[in-house]
């Protein structure tokens, strides 16, 4: 078994839908660690805000198999991938890490995932790991947030537990 850590996020109906992928998560992969819930800006094109979170989960899956999942999870939940990469989007999950590989590709897959730099990611994992080793960095979580120009005014958390989200 092998161990993933996933960012998840959404700005359309992102309530919803991230309560939703919590439900599939847990359903495919059993236990699952979920941060709180964080409101931020679209980044990269203007649009409503998103609810980011992150998620722990163990699984027999490889890093494709897992990747290949996901897309179909979003696929289910409306995600187009034919539009422009930086856009509204129903459902977004990514793998983060998977286990202490270091790997780029096949496809959009690079590992450790390169959205890490953006607080909207990283403050999620580093809430449920802090002491998670980055794969060929060296330094936690906890660091690479406590030396973010975000952690002086991290985002607002949102009222939705993932954890229990029916």
């Amino acid at each position: 078994m092998s161990t993933a850590w996933l960012s998840l996020g959404s700005n359309l109906d992102p309530a919803a839908n991230l309560a939703g992928a919590a439900r599939a998560l847990r359903e495919a992969f059993g236990d699952v660690v979920f941060s709180p819930v964080y409101r931020t800006p679209a980044v990269g094109f203007d649009g409503p805000d998103f609810l980011n979170a992150a998620a722990i989960i163990r699984t027999s899956f490889s890093p494709v198999e897992l990747n290949d999942w996901l897309h179909a999870l979003e696929q289910a939940f409306g995600r187009d991938r034919s539009g422009p990469r930086f856009s509204n989007r129903p459902l977004d999950i990514d793998i983060v890490f998977f286990d202490d590989l270091v790997l780029e590709g096949p496809g959009n897959l690079k590992l450790p995932r390169p959205e890490l730099q953006h607080a909207f990611v990283l403050k999620p994992l580093a809430d449920i790991a802090p002491r998670h080793t980055v794969p060929g960095d060296g330094r936690t979580l906890a660091e690479l947030w406590a030396a973010h120009p975000g952690a002086s005014s991290p985002p607002p958390v949102e009222a939705l537990d993932l954890a229990a989200a029916p």
